[in-house]
Order: structure tokens, then sequence, then C-alpha cells
């Protein structure tokens, strides 16, 4: 009877301690921009991601484009 109780107690601490989970310091969208920062500086692999960057701006340009001269885009 006594072990149960002491069970009890504490399986209710332990409860008691699981509130709320703290925060993120920085959100994800902040820590997704200064890592892609960090990994343009490196040495190995800073090329491939400035690369991607620069396809991504191109293919942009590429669709605005073709948006501009398709009479149908709109």
């Amino acid at each position: 009877m006594i072990r149960a109780g002491a069970m009890a107690a504490v399986a209710a601490l332990a409860l008691a301690g699981c509130g709320k989970p703290e925060a993120p310091k920085v959100d994800a969208a902040t820590e997704r921009a200064e890592a892609t920062e960090r990994a343009k500086q490196r040495a190995y692999g800073g090329a491939e991601v400035k690369a991607l960057e620069n396809a991504q701006k191109i293919g942009d340009d590429i669709n605005k484009k073709a948006e501009s001269r398709d009479p149908d885009s709109k």
C-alpha cells in the first residue's frame, strides 16, 4: 500500500515538471537564413550554395519574362 502511494507521488511530481516546453530562442526562418550565410562562407560547399541561389534567380527571371510575353497569363 505504501509503495502504491509512493509511486503515485513520484508520478505526480514527474507530471508537474512536464509543463510547457521552452520556446525556441530563434525562429526557423532566421536560423535558415543564418545557416545559408554560414554555408556560403565555408571553403567546402560554399560554391554550391552560391550556384543554387544563382540558378533560382535565373529561374525566377525566366518565369517573369515568360509571363510578360504570355497573353493568357492574366
